[in-house]
Order: structure tokens, then C-alpha cells, then sequence
């Protein structure tokens, strides 16, 4: 046990390298992506101790490259999945009673080993295999993962350290004991980071992880691995396997072992995740905890007091950077239309400069998207929309699969606000843009709340504070993550927790205690110092 109270480093955020022509990090970084291009690796599931073959393998390629192979890795069957949750179970006993330091040493190393001797390797794996470029790697698979790690790690001690007051003669004390079973962490493919913090923030807490990741993050997710092991995080703690989704379901939520589940992805996957956990709640030892982040159909809202050239920047990037592929992407722009000619010109200008490409070659703003299911369902919604009455293709429009998921950076102007691209997710590079009548804005933001199911970003963008201040109030449940004079993506661990509700999730915002606390089922301990003798209480007395 502890033999004192321990303070661990303050962390600070991770620094973002540039990247710059002729810097140190570009050429490191340049040198490994031609390394990771020249060879073909064999990913294995890790099982307990065991690095696992099932011999039935999947192909793993870059989006922007599909012809290229970076290697296969080994597909998981339903023996697999049990087999990652028994070991997850044999080993947290003694995960759980190791003592919280060595907890917070081993994620603190890993922290460090990503900012130092594996910077490179992650991001370029990253940028391989799940097209982002080097700027947009380098805030995911560097800084974010790392922030994550860092910052959790204090936040388990300020949770540690909350105990309840004593009164005369007891001394009371709250143990945050792990969940009593196995956490399933299922995670996607758009960032590293997310992929990173839902198992580890679990496994911090002294739960023990069955982790799935997205078939189109493995490549990275493998070097996460490595990073975890390297680490000293012990066999067991976290099992990383390949299973398809059906599968991980059959097999986990009929588990009476089941305590909890970690989720970033679809709204439609999560909600028919809760409902299989629901018609299953006979069956589990405890409530299971439901922890997830969803769909979002983000907006930008500007106002007339806004400068055109801040809100034109604000959409490009809030659009378009990582192919639109981010949770908190812009997807619908509200445009005034005062300064709608304005804004056109200096907007449609600025995507047209955006040279689209491989992640290789650095001078490219934009790469593929995912995979080919996500190029045609994009294509097929750009290609309505050319033929759609009152809809209108401003810039972009274009699609191309020969060598690469390449869709072109693309904005439609609609006369119906809640035109199908308006309101549905398609994640992609694809914004759909409604101009608005000036006097009628207030009416707007009703509209606004009202489009979508989702509520995760949000941006207001006006020079106006009475404008920004009716915003904020109107929009109070639209986003969980709501941001003024600027961009609805970017979110920095310890500076914006993030995470929405309504179809957007539980809102157990990530890069905060808020979300370890869900990782912990806490016992409250009495210790009375010299306890009665006798049962009777003063009140018990007769009169005199």
C-alpha cells in the first residue's frame, strides 16, 4: 500500500510541433512513413500474454492508396472474444490491488513514450492508415492521446483524494473501487486519441478491458499496443481483438461479468447497444455502466455583426479538416444574407485553394476519406443534390475512387432548412449551407435547435454580445461543446471537455474527472472509535 500522499506531475498540454519545411519532427517523420510504406506487418490479437493468430486475415490499406498494402491483420471469431474476457477477468484482481501510483506510472510512461521515442511511428501509422494528414495527426496521435494520458492520470487522484467529513469519534472514508467485472471498450476509426483513452481511461481506474476497434483503425491501434506494453501495462489489463460487431455483442452482453461499456461511433450502433444491454439486465451482476459519444450534425451559426473573413475561415476548417471525419465537424452553416455575396466569394475562394491528395506529400490540406462505403454514401448525397430542386452545388462536387476515397471539399446551398443534408450525419467533407433573412434571426435559432437529433458542437459567430448572449441561451441544449468566435472543432483536453446529448451521447465528457468517475463504484467506510455498550438512548429516560 501507499506509503504517502503522492502528488503526480501537474500536467500541461503537449506542444504542437508544425511540421515546418526543413524542421527536425517533418524529416523524422517523412523518414518513417517511407519505412511503414516499405514493409507489410502481420497484426496479431492480444489475448492475456499471448499475441493470437486466427489465420483468417483482413487487409489493411491506406484510404488515399487503396492499391498499397501495409500488411493484414488476424480477424477474431467468438472463442476469441471469450477468450479476451477471460483473461481480462484472470487478471483483475491484481490489477485492481495494485497500488494507484504504479497505476499512474505506467500511463504517465506511456504519455512520454508517445511524446518521445514513438511520436513518429504513431502519427505516421495514423496518417497511413487512416489518411489525416501530418498537422492533423500530429494533434491526434501526439498531442491528444498524450494530454489524455497525462491528464487523467491527475484526474484519478483529485477523485482519490475526495473524501467525505468525519464527525466526533469515526472517521469517514470513501474507497473508489473498480467495477466489479470487464469493461468492453469499442472505439472508431476518425482518432487515435479516442482509440487510446477508452480503454486506458478504464483500465486507470483498476477496471480491466476488452478492447474493439474499428477494422480502418488497427493499423494504428497495433502501435498503441505496442506503446501499452512497452509501457508496462500487464497482460490481461487490456485485450485488444478483431471481432465483427454482431459477434463482440452476442458474446458480451449476455456475459453476467459485463460491468460497463466505452463507446465512440454511430448513434444507431449505440442505441442498439443499449437496448440488447436493457433486454439482457437480468443477467448481469450489477447495472453496467453505458458510457458513449455519438453522431453530430455540428453547426456555425454567424450573425451580421460578424467579419466575413473569420467566419469564411472558421467553416473551411471547421468543414474540411480530416475530410469532415471529425465528431464535431461543421456540417451546416447558417449564413445571413446580408453578407451572404460576400462570404461566398471569400469561402468558395479559400476551398479552391485546398489541394486534396496523398497524407505524403505534406503540401496536401485534404486526403481520402475512409473507406469505399463512406465515398459512396457521400457520393450518392452529392450527386442528389445536383438534381434536387432549390439546392444548389457552390463549390466542390466532385468524386474519385481509381486511386484513392478522394471527395472533393464540398458546400451546397439549400432553400429548405431542413433539407435531408441538413439534417442527417453523412461524416464526410460535404456542407450544406442555408442563408437566412437578417431580421428573422431569433426565429433561426429556433430552427437551428430543432433540425437535428444531435446536440455535440456548435459555433456562434458575431461581434454583437447581446446577439452572443441570446445565442448561448437559445442554443443551451443544442451542444455539449459550445463555441464562440470560432470553429465548432478543436476541442483540448483539460481546456474543453467534450461530449454532447441527446443523439450525441451520455455527455461523460471525455478529458474530465467526470468520465473516470463512471469507471468507479465507490464503498463508503465508517470506522467508529469506541463503539456503545448500551443499546438505550437518553430519550429512553423516565421523567422525574
Amino acid at each position: 500500500m501507499p506509503k504517502g500522499i503522492y502528488k503526480v506531475p501537474t500536467p500541461v498540454n503537449e506542444p504542437i510541433k508544425q511540421y515546418a519545411a526543413g524542421s527536425p519532427e517533418r524529416k523524422e517523420l517523412q523518414a518513417m512513413l517511407a519505412h511503414l510504406r516499405s514493409i507489410e506487418i502481420d497484426v496479431p490479437m492480444y489475448i492475456g500474454d499471448k499475441e493470437v493468430r486466427s489465420n483468417v486475415v483482413a487487409r489493411m490499406h491506406p484510404p488515399h492508396d487503396h492499391k498499397h498494402t501495409l500488411g493484414q491483420f488476424h480477424k477474431s471469431d467468438k472463442l476469441h472474444i471469450q477468450q479476451a474476457i477471460d483473461a481480462a477477468l484472470a487478471a483483475k484482481e491484481k490489477w485492481a490491488n495494485l497500488p494507484w501510483e504504479h497505476r499512474a506510472s505506467i500511463f504517465l510512461k506511456a504519455a512520454d513514450l508517445i511524446a518521445g521515442p514513438y511520436r513518429a511511428k504513431l502519427n505516421a501509422a495514423t496518417m497511413l492508415g487512416q489518411s489525416k494528414n501530418a498537422f492533423q495527426a500530429e494533434i491526434d496521435s501526439a498531442c491528444e492521446i498524450i494530454d489524455f494520458l497525462r491528464f487523467n492520470v491527475s484526474f484519478m487522484t483529485e477523485i482519490y483524494a475526495e473524501q467525505p467529513v468525519s464527525g466526533p469519534g469515526m472517521w469517514n472514508r470513501i474507497e473508489w473501487r473498480p467495477l466489479e467485472g470487464f469493461i468492453y471498450a469499442l472505439t472508431p476509426f476518425n482518432f487515435t486519441a479516442i482509440a487510446g483513452n477508452l480503454p486506458t481511461s478504464c483500465a486507470m481506474m483498476g477496471n480491466t478491458v476488452v478492447w474493439k476497434p474499428s477494422n480502418t483503425q488497427v493499423y494504428s491501434a497495433n502501435v498503441l499496443m505496442e506503446v501499452f506494453k512497452k509501457a508496462g501495462v500487464p497482460a490481461g489489463v487490456i485485450n485488444l481483438i478483431y471481432p465483427s460487431g454482431p459477434d463482440a455483442a452476442e458474446v458480451i452482453f449476455n456475459h453476467k461479468d459485463f460491468a460497463g461499456i466505452h463507446f465512440t461511433g454511430s448513434t444507431e450502433v449505440f442505441q442498439n447497444i443499449w437496448k440488447s444491454i436493457g433486454n439482457n439486465i437480468h443477467k448481469y451482476k450489477s447495472y453496467p455502466k453505458i458510457v458513449g459519444e455519438t453522431g453530430g450534425k455540428d453547426f456555425i451559426v454567424i450573425h451580421n455583426s460578424a467579419d466575413v473573413k473569420e467566419s469564411a475561415v472558421a467553416v473551411a476548417r471547421g468543414a474540411f479538416e480530416y475530410q469532415g471525419q471529425k465528431c464535431s465537424a461543421c456540417s451546416r452553416a447558417y449564413v445571413p444574407a446580408s453578407m451572404w455575396p460576400e462570404f461566398k466569394e471569400v469561402f468558395v475562394a479559400d476551398v479552391k485553394t485546398m489541394k486534396m491528395g496523398g497524407t505524403e506529400d505534406f503540401t496536401n490540406f485534404v486526403n481520402a476519406v475512409i473507406d469505399e462505403k463512406s465515398f459512396d454514401k457521400l457520393k450518392g448525397a452529392i450527386e442528389k443534390a445536383k438534381t434536387d430542386k432549390g439546392v444548389e452545388i457552390i463549390v466542390g462536387g466532385n468524386a474519385d475512387k481509381s486511386v484513392g476515397y478522394f471527395i472533393e471539399p464540398t458546400a451546397i446551398r439549400v432553400d429548405d432548412p431542413k433539407y435531408t443534408t441538413m439534417c442527417e450525419e453523412l461524416f464526410g467533407p460535404v456542407l450544406t449551407i442555408y442563408v437566412y433573412d437578417d431580421s428573422k434571426f431569433e426565429e433561426l435559432l429556433d430552427i437551428v435547435d430543432s433540425t437535428s437529433i444531435y446536440a455535440l458542437t456548435g459555433s456562434i459567430i458575431a461581434n454583437d454580445r447581446y446577439i452572443i448572449d441570446l445565442a448561448t441561451k437559445k442554443l443551451s441544449n443544442s451542444a455539449g461543446n459550445f463555441y464562440i468566435n470560432d470553429k465548432c472543432t478543436g476541442a483540448v483536453v483539460g481546456q474543453q471537455p467534450f461530449g454532447g446529448a441527446r443523439g450525441s451521447g451520455t455527455n461523460d465528457k471525455a478529458g474530465h474527472k467526470v468520465n473516470l468517475l463512471r469507471w468507479v463504484s465507490p464503498r463508503t467506510i465508517k470506522e467508529t472509535w469506541v463503539p456503545p455498550t448500551d443499546y438505550r438512548y437518553p430519550f429512553l429516560q423516565a421523567d422525574n
